[in-house]
């Protein structure tokens, strides 16, 4: 079978009409955010497509599908402007290549609970700059060869991340690039976008051999998605970029609490404490 259309249960009935409305709605949220903030949107689409019937496994794999038409068109939107530093993208591709290898090696040597609050920190570090820093409009990657070093650099950690976690990279890739290398919020924005592009198509190729894709499901997404994707990147130049940093830090705080939950959840002293479900409907 070359894809896969089964679902677990379906929240919505099996109401055909139904699905592709809220699926489409998911598109176009997904495809604002991903334009507004050069994330490809996985945080929004997965859940959704886990309350909508497929297990986790196959809402990854057909999140992932769908950010290739999304960020596409995103890229598109940026490079229209001169936002997209081609080179730095093609180096965080290359390290996320490498680390995405690494951290599925390093998977199962890990101790998971280290890793979420890591990264729950790590987070919170992000939202403190975010809202704190003075955004620029003008800043640009000086490329040398030891700052295409320190992008493969970071590629390879946004991928070993990527790798250990089941996270995308634009929340990293985003804030480090106007933090670490001086490029404006546009310029990081165009530049993630194009730099998930090439790990998605890969990832995607292979997901759908496995048949781990829904094909329908993430076709409706994408294409929504990529109809909103320039909307959102033109909201982004539209507004300052004092409120775009702003906006970018709640969107940062709504994946640090879930990333802080997931955290709690995997640590016994605290996870003991939660009220647990009943196992039986």
């Amino acid at each position: 079978m070359a894809y896969s259309t089964t679902q677990d249960h379906d929240a919505l009935g099996g109401n055909l009409p139904r699905r592709i409305t809220a699926l489409a709605m998911v598109g176009m949220l997904s495809g604002l955010m991903s334009g507004l903030f050069g994330i490809g949107g996985g945080t929004i689409i997965v859940p959704a497509l886990v309350w909508l019937g497929l297990t986790q496994r196959h809402a990854v794999a057909t999140s992932l599908a769908a950010i290739v038409p999304t960020a596409i068109a995103g890229v598109i939107s940026y490079a229209q402007s001169g936002h997209v530093d081609w080179i730095a993208a093609l180096l965080l591709a290359c390290g996320t290549i490498i680390g995405s290898q690494l951290g599925s090696w390093l998977l199962s040597r890990l101790p998971e609970m280290v890793l979420r609050w890591a990264f729950a920190a790590f987070l919170v570090f992000v939202i403190v700059s975010q809202i704190v820093g003075t955004p620029s409009r003008d800043g640009t990657i000086h490329m040398t060869f030891l700052t295409g070093a320190l992008l493969m650099l970071l590629g390879i950690f946004v991928g070993t991340l990527s790798g250990l976690l089941g996270i995308g990279g634009g929340a990293i890739v985003v804030p480090a690039l106007s933090l670490a290398f001086g490029a404006s919020d546009l310029v990081a924005r165009g530049t993630s976008l194009l730099m998930m592009i090439p790990n998605a198509i890969a990832g995607s190729v292979a997901n759908v051999r496995r048949g781990l894709v829904n094909l329908r499901d993430g076709l409706i997404i994408g294409v929504v998605a990529a109809c909103l994707t320039p909307v959102g990147a033109w909201i982004a130049g539209a507004i300052s970029a004092r409120l775009g940093a702003n906006l970018f830090a709640v969107y940062l705080c709504v994946i640090g609490v879930r990333s802080i939950w997931a955290a709690i959840k995997v640590t016994p002293a605290l996870a003991d404490r939660l009220p647990h479900r009943k196992s039986g409907r």
